[in-house]
């Protein structure tokens, strides 16, 4: 399966999933935007059958090539992210793992018996992508608890394996060719963004700014019966060219960091 059939597939289920982040992109494309995809972001744990180099096999066998990695000490993750050399405007790959060794043996088990539950042929393959959870039906009393020590361990257990989010190139945009702009006009769509560190992360000087919206709240059913918790959300990001004229392909991250907090479950 080439690069471009794996973005599709991935494409297909965020939307189908994700009904507010598709409202974004659908009141953009109102506005005669042209949405080009700057990045797609993945989760999983640091277990050897699942960890980033992973996930990233089926992208680097397609010509991509890892370009950068991340720590994130508060949050105990640690992310690679991969280009398409041969084409600018494909989309980068940024895969993030939770390091499960800094947590407590209950989130370690867990991880670990999740792992488990995943079959045999689906490492290392383009399926694993987007295969949701193959560990069956949550349980919300195990949700909750992961969520008190990781968020990101908590979504990983009810979502598993897809796109965590895609990202607008703001550069792309015409109308709203700044962050300022459209995040006013997102909020004036009635979308909540996310203002942890500020709506908008990053800045010029640092070549990279980033701003997203608070995930929507989906009904997803647990052994315990129906509870609305975070999906997926959507990214912008507009990238600046440094002193030589290129335009700044990587990640920064303490941005990143609060980028991540999209998913956090608020007032709830």
């Amino acid at each position: 399966m080439d690069t471009q059939d794996i973005i599709n597939r991935l494409w297909q289920d965020y939307m189908e999933q994700n009904p507010e982040a598709r409202r974004a992109h659908d009141v953009l494309l109102a506005e005669g935007e042209t949405i080009v995809n700057d990045h797609i972001a993945f989760r999983t744990f640091d277990h050897p059958l699942i960890n980033v180099d992973v996930l990233a096999k089926p992208f680097l066998e397609n010509g991509y090539r890892e370009s950068g990695h991340y720590v994130f000490e508060e949050k105990k993750l640690f992310a690679k992210h991969y280009e398409y050399p041969d084409d600018p405007q494909a989309p980068r790959i940024f895969i993030s793992q939770l390091e499960t060794g800094k947590f407590s043996t209950y989130l370690q088990e867990t991880a670990k018996n999740l792992v488990a539950q995943i079959p045999e042929k689906l490492p290392g393959t383009a399926d694993l992508l987007y295969c949701g959870s193959e560990w069956g039906l949550p349980e919300f009393a195990v949700y909750q608890k992961l969520k008190e020590e990781s968020e990101y361990a908590a979504w990983l257990y009810v979502y598993g394996f897809r796109a965590n989010h895609f990202t607008v190139s703001v550069n792309a945009l015409k109308k709203y060719n700044s962050l300022e702009k459209l995040n006013e006009f997102l909020k004036q769509s009635g979308f909540l963004m996310n203002d942890s560190g500020g709506e908008i992360k990053g800045s010029p000087a640092q070549l990279l700014e980033q701003s997203s919206t608070m995930a929507g709240k989906l009904p997803v059913l647990f052994k315990e019966g129906v509870h609305e918790i975070p999906a997926c959300y959507y990214e912008f990001a507009r990238r600046y060219p440094d002193k030589n004229g290129t335009l700044y392909s990587g990640f920064i991250a303490r941005s990143a960091d609060k980028i991540f907090e999209s998913t956090d479950n608020r007032n709830s």
